[in-house]
């Protein structure tokens, strides 16, 4: 059966259920609001060659954590919890994390947790900490996400189904690698190679503009890290507070010349697929009304979520079924809002999504993503946040939402407004 046979499999609605004057009343504010009070990320850099391809993911956390709290100026004996995205490191990073918030300035009062929802886990440990504030679990955390792909990407990080699984037909496909899947789903689905190429390049153009004109500098923590010459085997200390992977003069023809990576008649390829990246994210959280008692500057707040479940084989469409489910908790239309960060973990499936809901590409990442600057994957969920929110408050503009396809077929979402 072809991917556009099982479309109609999914169930998801195009369009959300949105209430009359939805985007008012989320504009509205709110002692219980769930607000963000400082966001950050650090760069990312190219995985094995890039400045990050030496430094440990804890260390990443630790720099960025230490940065959070520089920002916020927030006694860090008031953080409670912190929830980590990690997909790659062993134990998903929980002995190691925990240590890197001793290391950034926080006390033995503050609880540290991995979790893993791969692509989105960043997302989902920020959401996580927006619920525990939201249930009376805890008044202050943070969320946040921290990847080194350098050290642990590769064979080792993935498991085998055992001999049981293997009458499954969808625990199967849930070992399909994604570039093969995303490969089958474009040629299904006629995405050509050339309107893949073509947002490519755009994403790849918009990052270089952004980056030019320092907008990037709000989010971005600059880190001290060292680096070893492939050469000489010397260390030398270096500040990483630039993404790496970012490269002008790129078009759709130049991305035109390379080899397709999955089929030799593919569409896919290094070009036009997301970066193997290095980095770390973070969020603090809390109500307003504690940050009005506290003096804290509130920079946006968290409305919904949402997360759903899609055919393994269909992994890349998880944002179309995820982002009307988040538009309809918020009680908003796609209408309403103002930038989307779709996470481009190949340019075949963000298009796709983009173009099933009728969203205007003008509306999506408008500094580029993770084709141009990468995706260390555990961190991405957290880095669209501040990503998002500094570019609504420097446009003037009010509603965003973040979403992302999730390796073995999920998708995940969220809305938030900018202050």
């Amino acid at each position: 059966m072809s991917a556009v046979a099982r479309i109609s499999q999914i169930g998801g609605q195009i369009s959300g259920n949105p209430t009359a004057g939805g985007r008012e009343k989320l504009l509205e504010k709110h002692p219980d609001d769930i607000v963000v009070t400082a966001a950050c990320r650090t760069a990312f850099t190219k995985g094995g060659k890039g400045g990050f391809k030496d430094t440990p993911a804890g260390d990443l956390l630790a720099g960025v954590l230490k940065a959070l709290l520089e920002r916020s100026k927030i006694n860090p004996a008031l953080v409670e919890d912190i929830a980590v995205g990690n997909v790659l490191a062993p134990g998903a990073g929980a002995t190691e994390f925990r240590a890197a918030a001793f290391v950034a300035g926080f006390t033995e009062e503050t609880a540290v947790r991995a979790l893993n929802r791969q692509c989105s886990s960043g997302l989902q440990a920020v959401i996580d900490v927006a619920n525990q504030i939201k249930a009376g679990m805890i008044d202050i955390g943070i969320g946040a996400g921290a990847e080194s792909m350098s050290m642990n990407y590769g064979p080792a990080a993935v498991s085998e189904l055992s001999d049981e699984f293997q009458q499954w037909e969808e625990a199967v496909n849930c070992k399909v690698p994604m570039g093969k899947l995303s490969e089958d789903m474009a040629k299904d689905l006629s995405i050509s190679r050339k309107v893949q190429d073509e947002f490519a390049a755009k994403s790849y153009q918009k990052a270089v503009k952004a980056q030019n004109a320092g907008l990037f500098k709000d989010e971005i923590a600059p880190i001290k890290t060292k680096v070893q010459d492939p050469k000489t085997e010397e260390w030398k200390e270096v500040v990483v507070d630039r993404d790496d992977g970012i490269r002008d003069g790129i078009t759709a023809e130049s991305l035109g010349k390379i080899r397709p990576a999955f089929a030799k008649d593919g569409s896919i390829h290094a070009g036009n697929a997301s970066q193997i990246s290095d980095g770390a994210a973070a969020v603090l959280l809390m109500r307003r009304s504690t940050a009005q008692k506290l003096g804290q500057e509130i920079i946006g707040k968290y409305v919904a979520g949402a997360v759903v479940g899609v055919k393994p084989l269909l992994m890349g469409q998880g944002p179309w079924k995820a982002i009307p489910k988040a538009l309809e908790k918020a009680g908003i239309s796609k209408d309403d809002v103002d930038i989307f960060e779709i996470n481009e973990a190949f340019a075949s499936q963000c298009l796709w999504c983009a173009d099933q809901l009728g969203i205007s590409h003008d509306k999506i990442n408008p500094k580029g993503g993770a084709i141009a600057f990468g995706h260390p994957l555990g961190v991405t969920g957290a880095r669209q946040v501040s990503t998002l929110l500094y570019e609504l408050k420097r446009t003037g503009k009010k509603i965003g939402n973040t979403s992302m396809c999730i390796g073995t077929g999920m998708g995940m979402s969220a809305v938030w407004v900018a202050e």
